[in-house]
């Protein structure tokens, strides 16, 4: 049998015997030996930012982000090399297939994963999705063939079940003034890893060709010329994964509540527990279901922006483009990702106290708007002007997402009890990793199609691209009012 003890608060210490401030059922009751249990009396105890635990969100966040894009600047020459394809203009087939595996695999066990990780906790979850990303991810760079790169990565994808756990450790981890914090840290270490990701893949890949003095075209990085990226990555998660043993676990692990008896201050038996009540089915609960929809626009909106706007800054200038080279893109996506995390680290949590979850969320998705209608007419500019614009907006863009996707996380988070939180942001990656699949392929057809209509009278190519994007921006917000949006009667989120 566990031992207990209930905190309770009394006038002063000469009124042993007086009435406790909180009722017996309010009173918080801490099971020793419960890592949960732990956790919140810390949590309690503590009025400072847990920097250590969002250190570990950061670090542990940046390495299961570095995999997912680091593929792109050299996958088409991968496909090439694999000669999978029977001519060049199939290799985009190939390369699109592999490129959306992850996801793919991602949305196949993110639910999985969440629920498990609400029965046998976080960390042992984090701790094997580290894992999978160490090994797999070098079998990827060893790939010999177009098959076993393919399988690699939707087993990376499915095995990685970090993401749902990670979330419910942020609010964790902290008491809820600091659940905004924790949050942001995760969304833009996540999204500098996404950044990051390829200027790695870019940099590293075939080093024998692009570094001959350094790397010998008999070494194995000249017979696998794109394990390079793959292994530094690999070693970014080995060190997080390494990390995990002082990594401290958040679940409540109690045995058997529904017998236990309570020894409370003088020893004497208090009332039995009775057995919790079962949880509402995460599909009926209209809080969570609300805030996953408006989650899942909100991400098909932003994946749809990141394609479109590499693809449009590099088009020719004949089609509404920059004329970029990707040495000019990769240095704008470089100074966004600075820009964000300034904004996380010294912004974000002034904007959040000051208006909240929702008015965050839904002033930062009205500001998006204007500023992906002014990027057609940034052609128009040239220079030094045109490089102010490019980098406000870009960094402004990325701003405003952090601040909606970590709204939206808060909201689902405080919709459900701890026991579901796993299942719940498991749930919500799902429908993330569903919408994270369609949407490149969607805003690839769409870029495509609207550069042949560069010349219409009526929305030309490169001005179409944006109002569609700023269509999905803006049923996003509109679910983020009532009657489609719905907040749990507990928390005011203003």
């Amino acid at each position: 049998m566990d031992n207990t003890t209930r905190s309770r608060t009394f006038p002063n210490n000469d009124e042993a015997n007086a009435t406790p401030t909180l009722p017996e059922d309010e009173a918080p009751v801490y099971y020793e030996g419960c890592p949960g249990c732990a956790m919140e009396r810390k949590v309690e105890n503590s009025t400072g930012i847990p920097y250590k635990e969002f250190v570990f969100v950061g670090v542990t966040s940046l390495a299961s982000a570095l995999p997912i894009s680091s593929l792109f600047p050299f996958l088409y020459f991968m496909i090439q090399d694999m000669h999978v394809a029977k001519n060049e203009q199939d290799i985009g087939v190939y390369a699109g297939l592999l490129g959306a595996s992850y996801m793919a695999g991602r949305f196949a066990g993110s639910l999985f994963w969440g629920v498990v990780a609400d029965r046998v906790g976080r960390k042992p979850i984090i701790a094997f999705s580290l894992f999978t990303v160490v090994i797999l991810n070098t079998l990827f760079g060893l790939s010999v063939n177009y098959w076993m790169a393919l399988t690699t990565r939707l087993l990376l994808g499915s095995l990685n079940g970090m993401l749902a756990p990670m979330k419910a450790y942020c609010v964790e981890v902290c008491r809820p003034e600091h659940h905004a914090l924790g949050l942001s840290v995760l969304s833009s270490a996540w999204g500098i890893g996404l950044v990051i990701g390829p200027s790695i893949g870019g940099y590293l890949a075939q080093p024998a060709k692009h570094y001959p003095n350094l790397f010998s075209e008999n070494s194995i990085f000249g017979r696998f010329p794109y394990f390079l990226p793959c292994l530094c990555i690999s070693l970014v998660a080995l060190g997080a994964l390494i990390s995990c043993i002082w990594l401290p676990e958040t679940l409540h692990m109690h045995k058997n509540l529904e017998v236990e008896i309570e020894m409370v201050g003088d020893s004497r038996p208090a009332p039995r527990r009775e057995a919790p009540h079962p949880e509402k089915s995460l599909y009926k609960n209209r809080p969570l279901m609300s805030s996953i929809a408006a989650y899942c626009v909100f991400t098909l909106h932003d994946t749809a922006y990141s394609e479109i706007f590499s693809l449009w800054t590099v088009s020719d200038k004949k089609y509404g483009g920059l004329g970029f080279s990707s040495k000019d893109v990769g240095q704008v996506l470089a100074v966004s990702g600075a820009g964000l995390l300034v904004y996380q680290l010294f912004i974000f949590r002034h904007v959040h106290n000051l208006l909240g979850s929702v008015n965050s969320l839904r002033i930062a998705s009205a500001l998006s708007i204007p500023i992906l209608a002014s990027y057609p007419f940034m052609t128009n500019l040239s220079g030094t002007k045109l490089g102010l614009a490019l980098y406000f907006a870009a960094i402004a863009k990325g701003a405003l997402a952090m601040t909606i996707l970590t709204g939206n996380a808060i909201l689902q988070n405080n919709a459900v009890s701890q026991n579901q939180r796993g299942a719940a942001n498991g749930l919500s990656a799902t429908g993330q990793s569903l919408f994270k699949t369609i949407a490149p392929v969607g805003a690839g057809v769409l870029f495509s199609w609207a550069q042949k209509r560069q010349n219409a009278m009526f929305l030309p190519g490169d001005q179409i691209i944006f109002v569609i994007l700023n269509l999905v921006e803006l049923l996003g917000l509109v679910l983020s009012f009532k009657p489609f949006l719905s907040l749990p009667k507990k928390y005011d989120f203003k």
